[in-house]
């Protein structure tokens, strides 16, 4: 069975069609009462082969592993070249999710590389540790431990431009660790 999903973080519009006995068939699953859920579970339990095509979304990825766990083939595709693809300009979710199923079916389907759930899980530490850097490196190399507490400010907009020219450091108020930062600094 080959489904293209229309997916939106509330509800999905799928169309799908069983190759075996040629049906085809159109359906909207809500995520909030668990439908979608159902849905596939109960494919798995029937012993159905899958494969779910649909485009690259942030929001999907509670889904990408349902898909994952169930043991079915997931097709994340490039939505930019499915967009450029559309015959018709006018989109509905009903069009995109039957475009998605006649990409699949006519072997067209833009595919792109997403790794796989486990090693999502194992970049995760490594882009949560990017991101502490990047936080640190604005708030002016202050430790990691101290970024989370407080809530950093420029005393005003124009001491930015001059500040960075004189290669000081800004006026920042913060708890008490903009004190001492910028008395260290001055005593530097």
């Amino acid at each position: 069975m080959k489904i293209g999903v229309d997916y939106h973080p509330s509800f999905q519009q799928i169309a799908f069609l069983t190759e075996e006995t040629a049906e085809y068939s159109e359906q909207r699953l809500n995520h909030s009462d668990g439908e979608a859920e159902r849905f596939y579970r109960d494919l798995q339990r029937r012993g159905v082969q899958v494969r779910v095509g649909m485009e690259a979304t942030g929001y999907s990825r509670w889904f990408e592993r349902l898909l994952a766990e169930l043991g079915f083939e997931v097709w994340i595709g490039d939505p930019a070249e499915i967009k450029a693809k559309r015959v018709k300009k006018q989109k509905t979710d009903r069009q995109d999710a039957q475009l998605l199923l006649k990409l699949m079916l006519e072997d067209r389907f833009p595919r792109i590389w997403v790794p796989s759930p486990e090693n999502r899980d194992l970049r995760q530490p490594l882009w949560h540790r990017h991101r502490l850097v990047q936080m640190r490196i604005r708030t002016g190399d202050v430790g990691i431990s101290d970024v989370g507490t407080c809530t950093w400010r420029c005393v005003g907009t124009r001491a930015l431009p001059q500040s960075a020219k004189r290669n000081q450091p800004l006026p920042l108020r913060c708890c008490s660790l903009a004190s001492n930062k910028q008395a260290s600094n001055t005593e530097a």
